[in-house]
C-alpha cells in the first residue's frame, strides 16, 4: 500500500471490520470505515464515513467510492468485511428473501466494492485487497446461503487476483473459523449456537478472536506480503473438514 493513500474497511463499525480498522490505525495507516449502520470507533484514529453505505447497491457503491476518494484521497488498501450471517435452517425451510439478502451482501457486495476500488487501483498501478471469506465456504453446514456466498468469495478472490495481478494489484482472502463477534455471541446467548461445539471445529479448540483475524489481514495488506496474491483463503485458527455435522451447530433438527 502506498503511504499516502487510505485503507477502506467495509463493515468497519463492528466485528472483524472494527478490529481490523482499529489495528491498522494503530499501525499508522489512514483508515476510513464504512458501514450500513455507521458508528464511530471510540479511542481510535479511524475516520468514519458518515453516510450509510449499502454494499449491495451498485449505484451506492459507485457514487460512494468516488466521493470517498474525492474527500480522503486514493484508496490503496481495501478490506471487504461487510457481511451478514443468516439463520440456520434445514434446506426445505430456507426463505428465499433471507437467501437473497445474504447472497446480496456477502457475495454481490464484496464483488461490487472490490470491482469499484480494484479498477481504480489497477489504473494507478498498485493496491491491495483482502476479502473476508470463511471456513464455512470450504465445508458444509446448515447455513446454506452463507456457505454458498463465502465459497463464491473465495473463487472471486482468485479470479480478481489473476485479472489485476499484472497491474500491480494484489487480491487475497482470509477464512476465519468461528469468530467471537457480537453476532456469534448473540447466537450463543439465544441457544441457537453451541459454543463448545463451535470451538471444537477450530484447530485450537476455541473460538477465534477478531483481533487475530485482523493481524492476518494487516499482514496481507502490508509490504512484507508484497509477493503474495491469489491467496484464495488463508485459514485463521480453522481446519477445513469434509463436512460439519449438524449437531456441531446446535440442535437444528430437534427444533423442527
Amino acid at each position: 500500500m502506498a503511504a499516502d493513500g487510505i485503507v477502506l474497511v467495509t463493515g468497519g463499525s463492528r466485528g472483524i471490520g472494527a478490529a481490523t480498522a482499529t489495528l491498522l490505525a494503530q499501525q499508522g495507516k489512514r483508515v476510513v470505515i464504512i458501514d450500513i449502520a455507521p458508528e464511530i470507533l471510540p479511542g481510535t484514529q479511524t475516520m468514519l464515513w458518515p453516510d450509510a453505505f449499502d454494499v449491495a447497491s451498485e449505484t451506492a457503491v459507485l457514487s460512494g467510492i468516488a466521493d470517498i476518494e474525492t474527500v480522503h484521497g486514493p484508496i490503496t488498501g481495501l478490506v471487504n468485511a461487510a457481511g451478514v450471517f443468516g439463520k440456520m435452517h434445514a434446506a426445505e425451510r430456507v426463505r428465499m428473501d433471507n437467501w437473497d439478502r445474504e447472497i446480496n451482501i456477502d457475495l454481490r457486495g464484496t464483488f461490487l466494492v472490490a470491482r469499484s476500488v480494484g479498477e481504480r487501483m489497477a489504473r494507478r498501478g498498485h493496491g491491495a485487497i483482502v476479502n473476508i471469506a470463511s471456513v464455512a465456504g470450504m465445508t458444509s453446514g446448515p447455513i446454506h446461503a452463507y456457505t454458498a456466498a463465502k465459497a463464491g468469495v473465495i473463487q472471486l478472490t482468485q479470479t480478481l487476483a489473476a485479472e489485476w495481478g499484472r497491474a500491480g494489484v494484489r487480491v487475497n482472502a482470509v477464512s476465519p473459523g468461528f469468530t467471537r463477534t457480537t453476532a456469534l455471541e448473540a447466537g450463543i446467548a439465544s441457544g441457537a449456537l453451541d459454543k463448545h461445539r463451535l470451538a471444537r471445529n477450530n484447530a485450537m479448540n476455541r473460538l477465534v478472536e477478531p483481533i487475530e483475524v485482523a493481524h492476518a489481514i494487516a499482514w496481507l495488506l502490508g509490504a512484507t506480503s508484497s509477493a503474495v496474491t491469489i491467496c484464495r483463503s488463508m485459514p485463521v485458527l480453522s481446519r477445513a473438514r469434509r463436512g460439519t455435522p449438524m449437531a456441531d451447530y446446535g440442535k437444528l433438527r430437534e427444533r423442527r
